[in-house]
């Protein structure tokens, strides 16, 4: 049964949703999700307990209480909630994001030259703050204090830039965990596309491991080309999230690995299940809960799946840019409540 565009725009301004008159929505079978019934169903009905006590809305709160209760996995979804599906005029994107980790020190070291930066009170306040070039070549934050730790590579902090959050592993053994704390202003630019302009790299090598290896192993070019995106994040210290967990994500919760999904928030409530359906050569059907968002995440079909944490994690994440479908899932009561015939 398909919902009219009006009827279910409804239901979308009362999450608090985007709605673009040109995308168009429709209500789907479970029957009808590849793969529904070959997934960890009780995998994810924990990620989504991690979150769903943060949500507000009544709709929310009593499935959540209900979920407490850790009810069947797929009863539970299959009773509570109505698979609805965006379509939209821009291809679906699906790429992979992961938790970086990095030796580092506390103190300036002649291996360890290159500062991690807190967030300054100028971006506090809000606006548009000075560039990536400015903060790194000119060094406008010297002296301020601001360091959180320093690390050998300035390529390494870019990198961990764009995924939001990462692990300094110093020398005396211990882990300092650094989450996103705050960032100029500026729109991000992907380097990628200007390094095939350059020729450096072909189109279909630029994937992110690939545009890392080369801006690596090339730090004198590497450092221009990157200057050329002028967003900078901030960190902070993160020293409440659990070791063993993720790191914490936009609802301030630790992300879950393979059950989080990165989303356009503007589209999809946060803490919200997801069905994704991802293609590519390494394709995956799975029950997502989306619980973070990402600077380069933007439209209804548009998503970051959480690889985890180290090289490994980010290696996967680094070969993930696939199409494919993702597709809400609302709670069914407030679909009953606002659509006529479902």
């Amino acid at each position: 049964m398909s919902f009219r565009p009006r009827l279910l725009a409804t239901i979308f301004v009362a999450f608090g949703l985007q709605v673009n008159a040109a995308d168009t929505y429709r209500a789907i079978p479970f029957s009808a999700l590849n793969g529904w019934q070959d997934d960890d169903h009780a995998a994810a009905l924990e990620a989504f307990k991690v979150t769903c006590g943060d949500m507000s809305g009544e709709a929310w709160q009593s499935l959540c209480a209900v979920a407490e209760q850790n009810p069947n996995a797929r009863l539970y979804f299959e009773t509570f909630f109505q698979p609805v599906m965006i379509k939209s005029t821009e291809p679906a994107l699906f790429t992979g994001y992961y938790e970086a980790e990095l030796d580092g020190s506390l103190a300036r070291t002649g291996r360890f030259q290159y500062p991690i930066y807190a967030v300054p009170d100028e971006v506090r306040a809000g606006g548009i703050w000075k560039t990536r070039r400015d903060i790194e070549e000119n060094e406008v934050l010297k002296g301020r204090g601001l360091e959180l730790a320093w690390v050998e590579n300035p390529a390494d902090i870019f990198f961990m830039q764009i995924q939001g959050s990462g692990r300094v592993r110093l020398q005396d053994g211990s882990t300092l965990r650094l989450g996103f704390g705050g960032s100029n202003g500026r729109r991000y630019q992907a380097i990628g596309p200007h390094l095939v302009e350059l020729g450096v790299l072909q189109e279909h090598e630029a994937s992110a491991n690939r545009i890392k290896e080369w801006v690596l192993n090339n730090p004198k070019k590497g450092q221009e080309i990157v200057w050329e995106n002028p967003a900078y994040v901030f960190f902070r210290r993160v020293d409440d999230a659990p070791t063993d967990k993720g790191p914490l994500g936009a609802m301030n919760r630790s992300l879950t690995t393979l059950r989080t999904l990165a989303v356009d928030p503007k589209y999809v409530t946060l803490g919200a299940p997801i069905w994704l359906e991802k293609g590519g050569s390494r394709p995956l059907n799975r029950l997502m809960i989306a619980q973070d968002t990402g600077s380069a995440i933007t439209g209804p079909q548009r998503a970051d799946v959480f690889f985890g944490t180290g090289d490994q994690a980010g290696i996967a994440a680094g070969l993930t840019k696939d199409s494919g479908r993702m597709i809400l899932l609302l709670p069914i009561q407030e679909a009953r409540a606002r659509v006529s015939g479902l």
